[in-house]
């Protein structure tokens, strides 16, 4: 049990049967969405691939730590709409949106989905591990299995702060959090897929 963050492949994307975890009525309110506003349909997701850990083919993590430490990192060094951005949205993107987006189709934690484009996402992220010094070169880059949780939570995080410290040691739930934005934007961006929680 707990809340995964996750990528979405094509047939889960694109099915109309919300029993089945489908997310089509989603798809459907997006693209009308992004055609209000002049914009290309979202069509190009990519097809599930199946798990090869370390491919970097998919997304699974999950949200284990307290979000305190992050919510404050972010108020300390985003403004408020910036924070607010990175802290709700529900469905990621790899599309470039000035603004995140209402639908009003529910969600797996709301009734309404807020929808971010993950180059925005990326961008704020990378903000925040700046400001943390992040090792961004030892931690995990393809997360596939849980990889930044179980790096984090069970294995070498602790080692690494003793050995690269930083403002990120101090609080390392604030810190898998900064990481784990920063590797879902990434993920979104670099295989064309949404990114959801579930």
């Amino acid at each position: 049990m707990g809340i995964y963050l996750v990528s979405v492949a094509a047939r889960e994307w694109f099915d109309a049967d919300e029993e089945e975890g489908g997310m089509g009525a989603l798809a459907a309110a997006l693209n009308e969405e992004l055609r209000r506003r002049g914009r290309a349909p979202y069509t190009t997701v990519p097809e599930d691939v199946p798990l090869v850990r370390g491919s970097g083919q998919s997304f699974e993590e999950k949200l284990v730590p307290s979000m305190d430490g992050f919510g404050a990192l972010c108020r300390e060094h985003l403004s408020a709409r910036e924070s607010g951005l990175l802290l709700t949205w529900s469905v990621l993107v790899p599309l470039s949106l000035d603004e995140e987006l209402l639908l009003p189709v529910e969600s797996a934690y709301d009734d309404t989905t807020t929808v971010a484009g993950a180059p925005q996402v990326l961008a704020l992220a990378e903000r925040l591990a700046t400001a943390v010094r992040l090792p961004v070169d030892v931690i995990p880059r393809a997360c596939d299995n849980l990889d930044l949780t179980a790096w984090f939570l069970d294995g070498p995080a602790g080692k690494t702060a003793a050995a690269r410290p930083g403002p990120w040691g101090e609080d390392l739930d604030a810190a898998f959090y900064v990481a784990l934005y920063l590797r879902a934007a990434q993920h979104s961006m670099r295989r064309g897929c949404p990114m959801t929680y579930c």
